[in-house]
């Protein structure tokens, strides 16, 4: 093989291994962003994570958006709307996945304030029997990975 062919070939080389290395640093950057991010929403009190739930629902495009009262909310953190349909909202800050009470607790509050669509947003996952329950009462599950994405779409 000449030597011209074999300079572009260790070129071609580099620049693949170049590109890989790239790569990996980038996704290693990304992942530390994510997680420090995260991070800092599981630091968050409970009324902090709802103001910080009400803050990416307005970054989304939600409109009313109000957090209700601490106690005696009747498993509703935040009403809103959002082209002419109203939510009715329930924040769990957990260190734990949320289980079925918190989908039964969402599911009165949407009938007590009248909502249309009722939503539980979390830091963390759900249970298997939360995700059966809120399909059957048609409650919508946002969780970590679904906060995350709102929060990258918004550059927050």
């Amino acid at each position: 093989m000449p030597q011209s062919n074999l300079t572009v070939l260790a070129a071609l080389i580099g620049l693949i291994a170049f590109m890989a290395v790239l790569t990996i640093l980038i996704n290693v950057f990304l992942r530390h962003r994510r997680d420090r991010r995260i991070s800092r929403m599981d630091e968050l009190e409970g009324h902090e994570f709802e103001f910080f739930c009400a803050d990416l629902l307005k970054a989304q495009g939600f409109i009313d958006v109000e957090v209700t009262r601490g106690s005696g909310d009747f498993g509703v953190d935040i009403l809103a709307e959002k082209d002419g349909v109203t939510y009715a909202v329930q924040c769990k800050r957990h260190t734990a996945p949320v289980g079925v009470e918190a989908v039964l607790c969402t599911y009165g509050g949407l009938a007590y304030y009248e909502r249309m669509v009722g939503v539980i947003m979390t830091n963390q996952y759900f249970t298997a029997p939360a995700v059966e329950a809120a399909k059957k009462l048609r409650i919508l599950l946002w969780d970590r990975g679904y906060l995350d994405a709102m929060i990258d779409e918004n550059k927050l």
